[in-house]
């Protein structure tokens, strides 16, 4: 079973930053493209940022406007989402996912799979 743990979150001021990770249990995640996700309270759940297999390509969600960085570490077997200038209106959950048509990167609703459990982002002074 494909399984993914994110970590990372917390409480932050608006304007601060935050690095979220993404880890596999029982398998490679060097061997998938990685999305991240987010859904804040009373709202769908939102793509944010997706990565290739390679890491040589990404894609992010308008709403990004350059504030955010998506990485992979191959030797860690962990994908990240380097966040700066949070905004309060940024707060929820956010959650890692597989792509469900291989190496696709495209951050719709239904484009990805097999979130992990997440992991919450407070933006708040």
């Amino acid at each position: 079973q494909l399984k993914l743990v994110e970590s990372g979150g917390g409480l932050v001021q608006p304007g601060g930053s935050l690095r979220l990770s993404c880890a596999a249990s029982g398998f490679t995640l060097n061997d998938y493209a990685v999305g991240w996700f987010r859904q804040a309270p009373g709202k769908e759940r939102e793509g944010v940022a997706s990565i290739s297999i390679s890491g040589g390509r990404t894609n992010y969600a308008d709403f990004v406007e350059g504030r955010f960085t998506i990485s992979r570490d191959k030797a860690e077997n962990t994908v990240y989402l380097q966040m700066s200038s949070l905004k309060p209106e940024e707060t929820g959950v956010y959650f890692c996912g597989l792509p469900v048509l291989k190496d696709r990167l495209r951050l719709g609703r239904y484009d990805f799979e097999h979130f992990g459990q997440g992991t919450q982002v407070t933006v708040s002074s």
